[in-house]
């Protein structure tokens, strides 16, 4: 059996208007295996909301998304260099130079992008 990719969605959100949905939704559509993190926990497009991406039961993910302000990532950056990935997105407005060099430093190969136009999805197409 082939396995699903994974993917982790920081700042996963409930709020369908916001992109930490929007992202929820775009990957569960191209066939992930999606694991919201969010603080607060509980469930998120019907999906267990880990409340840290260390909790998740992954070995490995295939990518990380990142949704949370600069700030907030770099408090995550040693998670985020704790859980290996393929690929981390930090998406528009996620970023700042400080992140990215915090992310290098680490290890990290930093994707500038936005994960939900990189797995073929218009964030528009998810209002």
């Amino acid at each position: 059996m082939i396995s699903k990719p994974t993917v982790a969605i920081l700042g996963a959100s409930s709020e369908r208007s916001k992109y930490g949905n929007k992202s929820v939704r775009a990957h569960l559509q191209r066939g992930y295996d999606v694991y919201p993190v969010n603080p607060k926990g509980g469930q998120i497009e019907g999906l267990k909301v880990y409340k840290s991406l260390r909790d998740i039961p992954v070995e490995q993910l295939d990518r990380i998304s990142i949704y949370v302000p600069p700030a907030v990532g770099m408090k995550m950056v040693s998670d985020i260099a704790s859980k290996p990935a393929k690929e981390v997105f930090f998406n528009p407005g996620s970023e700042s130079n400080e992140l990215l060099q915090a992310a290098r430093e680490r290890g990290i190969t930093p994707i500038q992008a936005c994960s939900i136009v990189d797995v073929g999805v218009a964030p528009t197409a998810l209002e």
